[in-house]
């Protein structure tokens, strides 16, 4: 087991890293930029290291500086959380190259699951039904006849893409040639990467990914499927596990066929598979994420398994001490991201509390919410034996939450948590629209 990890992220995810280091006896090295330097990630942490400017080009993103601090540091490890680096295989590979374990896959495995064509090749011969689409395009001419031999409507997605950037919807010719080039920008800016691929719009349909966790001794467990289907342009606002639409006999039969298939690609760590479920009950494979997920914690509050800890176990080469078997998916598991509208200073904060009430922040009276980074503030999550019950303490926790000088969601998300259309389950993409 390692005994020093450095964490190349920041915000929530770098406080949720820390702290599952901590209970593991690992001592952490937090990296920031100038704008960070009074961020709670670097209070925490037993060490750190300020590696560049507020813009994440210049810090966050910068990958000779976060691997001169590992070394300089005496880390053996880089966690890179999710966003920034997290699905780059290139500092994969540069972390490998320094003698440094990059806590996720290799990054041969992350160029091999990042060719989409070649992945959806492998997951239609492991039995998942994928989304028809095309490998990264190169040009507008490419993507124009792609999407001709697809069918419009189509979505161009950012090959790196993650947290809905990267992602435009083309109804025609017109629109493909112009959100061609902003979808490569904005991947590039967001990611470091600007390729580009292609896939049908199904629509309307529910957003589906499955939860897996990989040893390198080749065992696989799946941890359920969480339901993604509360949207705002490809943004997540709330998630839920298990899903009100998929019956526990579709259910088995996924879980089934998504741990033959991570078991044929040889994958190791956490990753999640995500799926569009159409209103006929068919799923379509779409792609597989190869780091943590933001709403890791709504899995994690319904099977009681720390998926931040067995990342980094399964990245020392730990096998998994339990089986498919063991795996508890009783209850229901509700998260609603919690978002700044605006930058400002938080002047006062009050968490709610209870049982199974979890509030996964990096916020703290007084500090400054930066223009620089992404909006998220925290994750409300809560837990309870059936769905009507989790929804009843999310409705109260969001009542509870209180967060002074900043403008945030926080009623819009009670606003949708206590409609009746959200209470009832029956709902899918579309649920946003005109909201």
């Amino acid at each position: 087991m390692f005994s020093k990890i450095l964490i190349a992220n920041r915000g929530e995810i770098a406080v949720r890293i820390i702290r599952a280091c901590k209970e593991m006896g690992i001592a952490t090295v937090a990296v920031c930029s100038q704008a960070d330097r009074e961020a709670l990630h670097t209070a925490l942490a037993d060490e750190c290291c300020c590696v560049g400017g507020p813009a994440p080009a210049d810090s966050y993103l910068n990958q000779e500086r976060i691997v001169s601090a590992a070394l300089a540091m005496g880390a053996q490890a880089i966690h890179p959380g999710y966003g920034f680096l997290s699905e780059n295989p290139g500092f994969a590979d540069l972390c490998r190259k320094n003698g440094l374990v990059f806590i996720g896959p290799s990054p041969e495995s992350m160029l091999r699951l990042g060719d989409k064509a070649l992945l959806k090749e492998t997951m239609s011969a492991a039995g998942l039904p994928v989304i028809p689409g095309t490998g990264v395009l190169r040009t507008v001419s490419d993507a124009l006849a792609a999407a001709e031999t697809i069918g419009y409507p189509v979505m161009l997605k950012a090959r790196a893409g993650g947290g809905g950037r990267g992602i435009r919807l083309a109804q025609s010719p017109e629109e493909l040639t112009a959100a061609f080039p902003l979808a490569v920008a904005e991947g590039e800016a967001a990611f470091g990467d600007g390729a580009v691929y292609m896939e049908k719009y199904v629509h309307p349909a529910r957003h589906i990914e499955v939860q897996i966790l990989a040893d390198e001794a080749g065992q696989v467990v799946c941890l359920g499927e969480r339901d993604c289907y509360v949207q705002r342009r490809h943004q997540k606002l709330i998630e839920e596990s298990p899903s009100p639409a998929v019956h526990p006999v579709q259910r088995a039969r996924l879980m089934s066929l998504v741990s033959q298939a991570v078991e044929e690609v040889g994958y190791v760590g956490v990753g999640t598979l995500e799926f569009l479920l159409d209103q006929q009950g068919n799923f379509w494979f779409m792609e597989m994420n190869v780091r943590l997920q933001v709403e890791h914690g709504v899995t994690e509050m319904l099977t009681n398994i720390d998926l931040v800890k067995w990342q980094i176990r399964t990245a020392a080469g730990v096998p998994l001490n339990f089986a498919q078997a063991d795996v508890r998916l009783a209850g229901a598991a509700l998260e609603c991201r919690i978002n700044a509208l605006a930058p400002g200073k938080l002047e006062m904060l009050h968490v709610p509390g209870g049982p199974f009430v979890r509030f996964d922040t990096y916020l703290v009276q007084g500090v400054t919410v930066s223009p620089y980074y992404d909006s998220l503030l925290g994750k409300l999550v809560v837990y309870a034996g059936t769905r009507e019950e989790a929804v009843r303490k999310m409705k109260a926790a969001l009542c509870e939450l209180v967060m002074e000088g900043l403008e945030t969601n926080i009623e819009e998300q009670l606003d949708i948590v206590s409609s009746q259309e959200f209470m009832s389950g029956a709902y899918d993409l579309t649920f946003m629209e005109g909201r």
